[in-house]
């Protein structure tokens, strides 16, 4: 008979254990992301785990590509302007990627980012979603009439920013950190407000 008290224990789906990982990976690195450990966060039983990836090798990739399917996603969204407002699409892009993200989507991007320096397959998706925000930045700086290669500097520009300032703690650094933000915003895309168009 089974115990009124005992609430029955939910199924995990292979997102679930992706998810978990993630979050595993964010806290401990690649290195802490052990199966017994991701069992037993989730209260279940490793067989748990074995009924839906082969191995952790499995799981690994299987959390690089939720990762990569995920920014891509986000980035072909947040770049993607309507014909005749690539400028301000282009401003919302400087902005929504230089404002305070959230600390545990920063702590995942870290924690792919130094798993890819030990290991060739998480470096090969890192290069693939760093291209995709490269190449999509660089449409917008063309779609406003920047030449090829300014418009392939101005984008490494915009994310060597947006990176920058994702790793450093500047509130202290000025009361009018907004306005700053702004003007840097301005910079990036400076030759583009005077282009015809």
């Amino acid at each position: 008979m089974e115990n009124s008290k005992t609430k029955p224990r939910a199924q995990l789906d292979r997102a679930a254990w992706v998810l978990a990982a993630t979050d595993l990976l964010a806290r401990e690195g690649v290195a802490g992301l052990r199966v017994e450990l991701l069992a037993k966060h989730l209260k279940v039983t490793k067989g748990s785990f074995y009924w839906h990836f082969k191995d952790r090798r499995d799981l690994l990739q299987a959390v690089l590509d939720v990762w990569k399917e995920g920014r891509i996603q986000d980035i072909v969204k947040q770049t993607r302007a309507t014909p005749g407002q690539e400028l301000q699409q282009l401003h919302h892009v400087i902005d929504v990627y230089s404002a305070s993200r959230s600390r545990k989507g920063m702590m995942i991007e870290l924690a792919v980012r130094d798993w890819a320096r030990r290991d060739d397959t998480a470096a090969a998706v890192v290069e693939e979603v760093d291209t995709w925000r490269l190449k999509c930045a660089r449409e917008l700086f063309l779609a406003c009439g920047i030449p090829m290669a300014e418009a392939s500097s101005r984008s490494m520009l915009l994310y060597a920013y947006v990176f920058g300032v994702s790793l450093m703690f500047c509130e202290r650094y000025a009361d009018n950190l907004a306005e700053l933000k702004n003007d840097i915003a301005g910079l990036i895309a400076r030759s583009t407000d005077t282009m015809p168009g």
